[in-house]
């Protein structure tokens, strides 16, 4: 075989060996340069098998030669390849950000074992979106979950203990619903590989093992994802991690629990059980919504950044289930590219933020009056940010709206249009709160080292806020895979 034909296989195997790799490292600068190396690549094999998904189709790789269902799958699709260069392109922009951040934020004995574990969430991450094996995808869950646990409990504040704790459990919950519903899955079908799970559960129907399992994987991927009110773990994980860690899960670790959701639903039970025979649009349309508005009131009162910007995610999080629950093809491209949008934007927001850290040591807002006038790139990265969260034309965050406000249209829903606008008002606030300390209060900070963070910094959260704008006013790539994506998700709707 050709390297080309190995692409799926060194997706996930590099940053895994890359691990390893880190872990007998003692020195934090050289472990920094592995996980740098190994991140760049990841982008490149990506865009590599997108390109080949979007001209030839799916890609079914065998691992040892042993033909699916029989042996592990590993298999990408549209929807895959958009997820893997997601996840690699935020990788790659992390790296060189990191190198300064984790130096100032994590002792120099743990720096090494802090890259080793971002290796492996990363592994785990890319493995859940390239694998077509149900067990596999719990496998690569917990390879990213127990990774996650160790680099948030590798915050400076006590809390980040506690935060890991905490996700510990939920995530053990949460894992814990989603294998059983596998293992009742199993017990029906006899497969594992999603393929083969796809058309055995469309021969047998919705029976009522295949009604539970939906039932147990609905909650375990909910949690995951933090879906509203399962979300409770979410605002204090990213409040006390580590400023690097914070921007990397905000940008990806609920985007693959989102695609896991999308994968169950519309590939492997089918819409035609999922969305006409249950609930289940209603359910996400009244949970969406609370969440929009709940997780978005809540920010408003929050005087730690990162925190305020935690609440921001799970409303976000709520657009992107509402696209979900609309189900037609507007309204779930609409939640469909809402994943890299969001990911784009709150990168840069916790990037920013990240930056304030690195030199103010605090992320309260109090601390950050006046601060633009001392950092005036870090902080103008944070306001185009915030427009795209409140969805101001012209950002990748109106883009995402405009898709859910005609899904929304084309149901004859004016209502939810309404609310819809009325969210993004009350986004307004919260961020003007910050855009207000910002640029026009008083500087409270006069010391010299109160300035831009360094280039290998700023760089990337100058590339992200770039993105917002970009893509926010052409569409072609991000809002046309995701309507190639929809389109294969919606094939059985009918």
């Amino acid at each position: 075989m050709t390297l080309e034909q190995q692409l799926p296989a060194l997706q996930v195997i590099l940053p895994l060996f890359g691990a390893l790799i880190c872990a007998l490292m003692r020195r934090g600068s050289l472990a920094w340069g592995i996980a740098l190396g190994v991140s760049f690549a990841m982008p490149v094999i990506s865009g590599v098998l997108l390109a080949e998904v979007l001209s030839n189709g799916p890609i079914s790789y065998h691992l040892g030669g042993w033909a699916p269902p029989w042996g592990i799958e590993y298999r990408v699709d549209t929807l895959g390849a958009y997820l893997l260069m997601l996840i690699s392109a935020i990788g790659a922009l992390i790296m060189p950000y990191a190198r300064a951040s984790v130096a100032r934020e994590i002792s120099a004995d743990k720096q090494a074992w802090f890259y080793t574990m971002y290796l492996l969430c990363l592994t785990g991450l890319l493995g859940i979106a390239i694998t077509g094996d149900a067990f596999n995808i719990f496998v690569f869950l917990e390879v990213s979950s127990l990774s996650t646990y160790v680099l948030i409990a590798m915050g400076k504040d006590r809390r980040a203990l506690l935060s890991a704790y905490q996700y510990l459990i939920m995530g053990t919950i949460g894992a814990t619903f989603y294998v059983i519903g596998i293992g009742l899955l199993y017990s029906v079908t006899g497969t594992l590989n999603l393929v083969d799970l796809t058309a055995r559960i469309s021969e047998i129907g919705p029976s009522r093992p295949v009604l539970a399992a939906l039932a147990f994987l609905e909650v375990g991927i909910s949690l995951k994802l933090a879906l509203f009110p399962l979300h409770v773990w979410l605002p204090n994980a990213y409040a006390y991690a580590p400023s690097v860690v914070t921007a990397f899960l905000a940008a990806t670790a609920t985007k693959v629990a989102v695609y896991l959701y999308l994968r169950f639903l519309f590939s492997v039970f089918g819409v035609s059980v999922v969305f006409k025979g249950l609930p289940v649009p209603e359910i996400l349309l009244a949970l969406s919504i609370a969440a929009m508005f709940g997780a978005s009131l809540v920010a408003v009162f929050q005087d730690n950044i990162k925190r305020m910007l935690a609440y921001s995610s799970v409303a976000q999080i709520g657009y992107i289930t509402l696209g979900i629950g609309l189900a037609n093809k507007m309204g779930l491209t609409g939640g469909v590219v809402h994943l890299i949008n969001h990911a784009m934007m709150k990168g840069a927001l916790f990037m920013a933020i990240g930056a304030v850290v690195y030199r103010v040591g605090s992320a309260r807002l109090e601390d950050f009056a006046g601060i633009g006038r001392r950092m005036p790139l870090t902080m103008a990265v944070f306001t185009l940010g915030g427009l795209s969260i409140i969805g101001t034309p012209g950002t990748v965050g109106f883009v995402s709206k405009w898709y859910l406000a005609v899904g929304a249209l084309d149901k004859g829903w004016w209502w939810l249009m309404f609310l819809l606008v009325a969210s993004s008002l009350v986004s307004v606030v919260y961020i003007g709160r910050v855009v207000e300390v910002i640029w026009f209060r008083p500087l409270l900070h006069t010391g010299t080292t109160v300035r831009e963070v360094p280039l290998a910094m700023l760089v990337p959260m100058l590339l992200l806020a770039t993105a917002t704008i970009y893509f926010g006013i052409d569409t072609t790539l991000t809002a046309g895979i995701a309507g190639r994506a929809v389109d294969m998700l919606l094939a059985g709707l009918s």
